[in-house]
């Protein structure tokens, strides 16, 4: 059975980030991709899987879940502003406690997800 390969681009896409940063982890070697005959980068699907890990059970009830990647974090004050890109091609921007996001460790470029439920937003890592 051949080994399925993902082009960068889609893999990106999966993984809930740009192409820059699939390109800028491959550099660091935090994913490992090969290369097709054209010389294009390409991820097999067991990497992916790797990558992404098994899903883990959620603790919380919300069924609106939108992992992205924290684009921003703005803090002032007692509060925090969290900006996600998710792979839907939405933005997703929540006002969180300083504290939540200093206990979550957001920063910049890190995979998170967004819970909506009713009318409040929540970031999980």
């Amino acid at each position: 059975m051949p080994r399925q390969l993902i082009p960068a681009s889609e893999a990106a896409r999966a993984l809930g980030i740009s192409l820059d940063t699939l390109r800028r982890w491959d550099r660091q070697g935090r994913i490992r991709t090969e290369r097709d005959s054209a010389n294009r980068r390409v991820v097999s699907a067991r990497e992916l899987e790797r990558i992404r890990g098994r899903p883990e059970p959620h603790d919380l009830s919300a069924r609106n879940r939108f992992a992205g990647v924290v684009r921003s974090v703005r803090i002032e004050g007692l509060l925090a502003q969290v900006e996600l890109e998710t792979t839907a091609r939405a933005r997703v921007v929540a006002v969180i406690t300083r504290e939540a996001a200093e206990e979550l460790g957001l920063e910049a470029g890190q995979p998170a997800t967004a819970l909506v439920k009713a009318t409040s937003v929540m970031v999980e890592r």
